[in-house]
């Protein structure tokens, strides 16, 4: 469990990794590539955080991600999926229980118009197909005559896996960022 004012990451079940690894020996040997969904969590992130407007945390996040190599999207929270709800499924109703204020479900992905609203911040973001495969695929050379090209040597079947860390890393500086900024501006 995640202790008061920390900032903490959640990685997913044995089963999953064991599924995955297994998929991924197969998309190497066939000599592909494939692309991934990864979600990351921040827990602890106090409620505050970001602005309405311009230093908008989902915002700050989203740049970030994306400007990871082969990343191709983004989502907080529901994301493109709240488009497919109605109104009161993507609601994240607020009530208070036991003294204490909670929310009910967290489609914002824990921002709420810009601002950290202190629940898991929540975040995917999609990553390409590695576009160097061992398979021979069409292309042109530098007179712009049609040929073709194969990848020898070292292959990764998914950057996914490598884009991790990098999710997280760029996450917490986003984070870290807004901390800094937050304290700046109340002391």
């Amino acid at each position: 469990m995640q202790k008061s004012g920390k900032i903490l990451f959640f990685c997913p079940d044995k089963k999953s990794v064991k599924l995955w690894e297994k998929y991924l020996l197969a998309v190497r040997k066939a000599g592909s590539s494939c692309g991934a969904v990864i979600e990351i969590r921040a827990s602890g992130v106090p409620v505050g955080l970001g602005a309405p407007i311009y230093s908008k945390l989902d915002t700050d996040i989203a740049a970030a991600l994306m400007s990871i190599n082969a990343v191709k999207g983004v989502n907080i929270g529901s994301g493109m999926n709240a488009a497919f709800l109605s109104g009161e499924e993507n609601s994240d109703e607020i009530i208070r229980s036991s003294g204490k204020v909670k929310f009910e479900s967290n489609h914002a992905g824990g921002i709420l118009g810009g601002i950290s609203s202190g629940q898991k911040i929540i975040a995917t973001f999609g990553v390409k197909p590695t576009s160097s495969i061992l398979t021979t695929r069409r292309t042109i050379d530098k007179k712009g005559k049609n040929t073709k090209i194969s990848v020898k040597g070292r292959h990764d079947p998914c950057v996914g896996i490598r884009a991790v860390p990098i999710g997280e890393a760029m996450m917490s500086c986003v984070i870290l960022d807004h901390l800094l900024i937050h304290r700046a501006q109340c002391g």
